[in-house]
């Protein structure tokens, strides 16, 4: 679809890329959308031979280099509109973010008063409407202040642009028991009788919500943990991280590259279950903090700590595993030499979500003294060069012949260990 418009021309009455409608963020969509199509159309026409000038089309080297920065170009200009989408996105999100928590508002009114029918309308179900509406309110405001950073998303935004998953359950757990202790206040504010507050009381006691405090207990500090966690392995080199343009929602359950992740989703989903469990608790007994049995609350626990095990088990530092010449065929075998290609096998060298363009360019590799930027070899859907397992890079004149040591720098900037090969005259 979006080849196509950059073909055939964008809709009548869509926005253009420097579109100055305010927070509106039709512009920077529009323009990210046409540049991404410029550049997915400019990248399969070279893929297929077509547009390259008649100075640099009998140099195979030329033409590869000229499609390479003529790429990087082009993919730096996407990267831009999609960070200038990113930020229009995360700027209008507050609205949407609080139009929603007004909306869970309404719906919780709905259901009270749908149960209402024929049980009447309680003190209970004033309570809970009036402690659903304090912590809208909070929210609200907290939106309000965070608006250019997300909303109500902003505590759950990690630093590199994702939503986190330990925070995003945290944060549920701490509204839950947040509203589970405002139900019974209001109810005890409004309590006439001793026997009545006694029993309000007596329903916030440890001994009632000891489950509950310690599942609370530790997803808070699971949060807590895995940002350290993150922060260490990402300064010692031992995982990979780049920015994404904007949060998503599958990111709670996918890892930095979209793929799947087991420890995340399974954190996910057992603390969603353990929620609903609560949740159903708090509605039958507002009276008290939910009951979380304790076989319940260990299975959280486990699911905690295999989400801990699996941030302590994923990435790794790039390596390179061997270096040898690259031969087309019809070439003669023979030792590596100034302005040949060699190819660096390994593994680690794409970090994960960093498979666009405009992050593969930023990829360099030290020979000797000299940085060498990788080539991007465009192919129909994607690229040749650089690969997660292998790139090819030129041996440049200013490589002095002898031995000489071979390193890659990632788009993260995490470096590998050092190859030593040989370049002959």
């Amino acid at each position: 679809m979006a080849v196509q418009e950059a073909r055939g021309g964008a809709p009548a009455g869509a926005h253009e890329g420097g579109c100055t409608c305010g927070d509106c963020p039709h512009g920077a969509r529009e323009g990210h959308r046409r540049a991404v199509a410029a550049f997915l159309n400019r990248r399969d026409e070279y893929a297929a031979g077509q547009g390259l000038p008649v100075a640099v089309a009998h140099s195979a080297s030329a033409s590869r280099q000229w499609v390479s920065e003529e790429l990087t170009q082009s993919a730096a200009l996407v990267a831009v509109r999609g960070r200038a989408e990113g930020e229009a996105w995360l700027t209008g999100l507050w609205r949407r973010s609080a139009c929603t928590v007004w909306a869970a508002v309404v719906v919780l009114l709905l259901v009270q008063a749908l149960t209402a029918i024929g049980a009447g309308w309680s003190g209970a179900r004033t309570a809970g409407l009036l402690a659903a509406l304090a912590v809208a309110v909070v929210l609200t405001a907290a939106s309000w202040f965070h608006r250019a950073r997300g909303g109500v998303l902003a505590p759950v935004i990690g630093e590199d642009n994702r939503l986190s998953t330990s925070r995003a359950v945290a944060a549920c757990w701490v509204l839950f028991v947040a509203y589970a202790v405002l139900v019974p206040a209001a109810r005890l504010a409004a309590a006439s009788g001793h026997r009545e507050r006694d029993a309000l009381i007596a329903g916030l006691g440890l001994a009632r919500g000891a489950g509950l405090v310690t599942v609370l207990a530790v997803v808070c500090a699971i949060a807590v943990l895995v940002r350290r966690v993150v922060g260490l392995r990402v300064l010692g080199q031992r995982l990979q991280k780049v920015r994404a343009d904007r949060p998503r929602a599958a990111d709670l359950l996918t890892d930095d590259s979209g793929r799947g992740a087991f420890a995340d989703l399974q954190y996910v989903v057992i603390s969603a279950v353990a929620l609903v469990f609560a949740a159903v608790r708090l509605a039958r007994r507002p009276d008290q903090l939910p009951d979380l049995p304790w076989g319940l609350a260990v299975v959280v626990l486990i699911s905690a700590a295999t989400y801990v095990a699996g941030k302590y088990a994923e990435g790794g530092r790039p390596v390179i595993l061997s270096v040898v010449r690259a031969r087309e065929a019809g070439d003669l075998d023979g030792p590596i030499r100034q302005g040949d290609d060699i190819e660096i096998r390994g593994a680690g060298f794409v970090p994960p979500g960093a498979q666009g363009a405009d992050r593969l360019s930023r990829m360099t590799v030290r020979i000797g003294a000299v940085h060498v930027h990788v080539p991007l070899i465009p192919v129909t859907g994607g690229f040749s060069n650089p690969t997660d397992n292998a790139l090819t890079v030129p041996v440049p004149a200013d490589v002095e012949p002898g031995r000489v040591e071979v390193q890659v720098v990632t788009a993260a900037g995490v470096e590998t260990n050092r190859y030593t090969i040989d370049v002959t005259e």
